[in-house]
């Protein structure tokens, strides 16, 4: 009962009023119950001091408004200014970068984006190059690689492409389970290797007969496509949680630009492919007697497929190294959450838990991926088409290997225009992804009814553009953000599991395309493939939550009131209706969510947060010595408040039966409640007088 009391401080009772007899004034403090709701509803000292964490000014008006509870126009408004002044005080930050370093830019680049992504960028490069080299073995080698086949099995030639997907659905799911069971750092380093395995394999492909060296090259993509798979859960659970500043309790950061850091990530993928594509052309060009025209010799094949494959080993190898020594905090923030739970292995709890309770989200994030990669490999459909029309050697490899660059340059504007775009509260990843499959769709379905006047010289420019814009829609929209919320709408202790799991599904969708595309005409194609957009734009509407501009760590608040078993006590933003899909509000799930309650409950949580760091802190002498990051956004009077004292008002709690009691100064509250318990754990005893 004693942590349902307040004290004041004795007085005077005013003009008029009859003192309540409770003897003569004597300094010393008394205690009585609290006002009706002081104790679910912060006081104005408390917001006042709060404020800064509780209602940070990118995502609250100076009245305290949430974002999303404002009227479109003032919505709108709101969000141009913050990101106006966002936009401003980054170029501002890199005008002051420049002036110190010229090629500072090039540094911070090189260190949030290609580092982070160079596994996806190696990735994006041999899957690329997979592909790319089919067409030189068909010339090369037509007596195993082209229809009507004697040297080689056809199963074994359809094995490359089928094996090469089956490894990358493995690699999925078992390095997202090891990513949160073991670690970020364990699975980041293993996959480098893994790739790096594979590349030997693939570089080093031999065998007594054609058909030996088909199915040693099949076996070998196996091998590296694990490697691959696993660079999907692990590369956007670590972006994504290095968004965060660890052990922050709410970063500017990561609610204005956490989309585009994991994004910058991903769309190494592109740069990839297209330095694949300019490799594979100067490779051609130099062993093919100085120009990239049939026929091909068996050199020149040889030379280019095993280079092209040896110079990503060189990077992959360096990426082992820069993993191993360089990257030793990735699996800070899991550390962080399995220690808060209690869990020192894979959390199934917490894994249960999420299919019970995020069962549409799953839902929403396989089903999304799986619609995106029958669009990802049908867009392949256009390029045969068109080149037989427009090109005066459609035979020649390097005019193929020519629009592959073109069209790759196309994504790459898709991919730089979802990172830019991806964290506008107005558009975000909700709206990107429908608008994405919407685009999709159309591109797909126009040619579909009037195919052979597309694949006509009068239609076939027209046909093209259609390549382009499926392209550039498919970066800009549901290939970036099917990466990015596959791991941003779940727990981190199994973030890693569940993107793995959603991106398994959706490498299912590529391996429906690659087998279904080889028993069905390019005509038939086009009116199968379209329906794939449409079910994955409703499937986004009904079932994808938008997390844009909501701080990961409220969603992580959220869990640990789900993990304790009181959900309907959180009244926070990770339940607003802007961040919730409409199945969730379906559900009710969204009719707790009350700003003044959870405003209270926030305090609430950050002061056991305070106590658990300063008990640790009290362990270690080096910890005390140095204020760690954490503290960063306490504030003294924050200190003080938690410590049981308000600054210049009211007396440290420690020892206040001896102290003097002093008065209240005028900004501080008379009406402070102390229901939280001490530093020791125990609760504050006291007795009525």
């Amino acid at each position: 009962m004693a942590n349902l009391l307040r004290r004041h401080h004795e007085h005077d009772p005013p003009v008029g009023e009859i003192p309540v007899p409770h003897g003569p004034e004597t300094g010393d403090e008394h205690q009585h119950y609290p006002r009706r709701g002081s104790t679910s509803y912060a006081t104005d000292y408390e917001r006042q001091i709060f404020s800064h964490l509780t209602h940070p000014d990118d995502s609250y008006t100076s009245d305290g408004v949430y974002w999303a509870d404002l009227p479109f126009w003032k919505r709108f408004s709101f969000v141009s200014a913050v990101d106006r002044a966002e936009s401003a005080a980054e170029a501002k930050g890199i005008w002051a970068m420049m002036k110190e370093d010229p090629l500072s830019p090039v540094s911070w680049y090189f260190r949030n984006a290609i580092l982070p992504g160079a596994g996806l960028g190696l990735e994006g490069y041999v899957l690329f190059s997979i592909g790319n080299l089919e067409p030189l073995f068909e010339a090369v080698w037509p007596t195993c690689w082209k229809s009507g086949r004697t040297d080689c099995s056809a199963n074994w030639v359809a094995a490359v492409s089928y094996l090469e997907i089956i490894g990358i659905m493995v690699g999925q799911v078992a390095v997202g389970i090891i990513g949160d069971w073991i670690g970020r750092r364990w699975g980041l380093i293993q996959d480098a290797l893994v790739m790096f395995l594979g590349l030997l394999m693939l570089t080093g492909s031999w065998g007594v007969t054609l058909q030996g060296w088909v199915i040693m090259y099949a076996w070998s993509l196996f091998v590296y496509g694990i490697g691959v798979g696993g660079e999907y859960p692990i590369t956007a659970t670590s972006s994504m949680e290095n968004a965060v500043t660890a052990g922050r309790l709410s970063t500017r950061d990561d609610r204005l630009h956490r989309g585009r850091k994991v994004t910058m990530a991903f769309l190494m993928q592109g740069w990839g492919q297209f330095v694949n594509q300019v490799v594979l052309i100067v490779l051609l060009v130099i062993f093919n007697r100085g120009h990239g025209n049939p026929p091909y010799s068996v050199t020149a094949a040889q030379y280019a497929f095993r280079l092209s494959f040896a110079f990503p080993a060189i990077g992959t190898l360096w990426l082992t190294y820069y993993r191993t020594w360089r990257m030793k905090s990735a699996s800070k923030q899991l550390e962080k959450a399995k220690k808060k739970s209690k869990v020192t292995g894979y959390d199934v709890r917490s894994l249960k838990m999420t299919f019970s309770n995020f069962g549409g989200r799953l839902f929403a994030t396989a089903g999304g991926w799986f619609c995106n990669d029958v669009f990802f490999y049908g867009n392949k459909l256009f390029q045969g088409q068109f080149i037989k029309v427009i090109s005066d050697n459609p035979s020649s490899i390097m005019t193929t290997w020519t629009w592959n660059l073109v069209n790759v340059v196309v994504s790459l504007a898709g991919y730089y225009m979802a990172s830019m775009v991806i964290d506008n509260k107005m558009y975000g990843r909700k709206t990107m992804q429908q608008v994405g499959f919407l685009m999709c769709f159309i591109m797909f379905v126009v040619p579909a009814f009037k195919y052979d006047y597309y694949k006509s010289p009068a239609g076939i420019h027209s046909f093209q553009a259609m390549y382009f814009l499926s392209s550039f829609f498919n970066q800009f929209g549901p290939n970036s953000v099917t990466f990015l919320v596959a791991g941003e709408v779940y727990p981190t202790q199994i973030r890693a599991s569940a993107h793995g799991f959603s991106a398994m599904i959706g490498k299912a969708g590529a391996l429906l395309a690659s087998v279904l595309y080889n028993y069905i005409d390019d005509k038939t194609k086009f009116h199968v493939v379209p329906w794939f957009g449409l079910a994955g734009m409703l499937i986004t509407y009904i079932w994808l939550p938008d997390t844009t501009g909501l701080d990961l760590k409220e969603q992580e608040r959220r869990w640990s009131y789900i993990l304790e078993g009181r959900d309907s006590d959180y009244h926070g933003i990770a339940i607003h209706p802007a961040h919730l899909s409409l199945w969730e509000r379906w559900m009710g799930i969204g009719k707790n969510y009350h700003p003044d309650l959870d405003m209270k409950a926030k305090i609430r949580d950050m002061r056991t947060d305070w106590e658990e760091r300063e008990a640790a802190r009290a362990g270690s002498d080096a910890e005390s010595a140095t204020p760690a990051d954490d503290d960063d956004d306490y504030t003294d009077e924050i200190h003080d408040y938690f410590r049981g004292a308000t600054t210049g008002s009211i007396d440290s709690l420690k020892g206040e039966k001896s102290k003097p009691a002093h008065r209240t100064s005028d900004n501080a509250p008379s009406d402070r409640t102390l229901e939280e318990p001490t530093l020791n754990g125990n609760k504050e005893s006291t007795t009525i007088s």
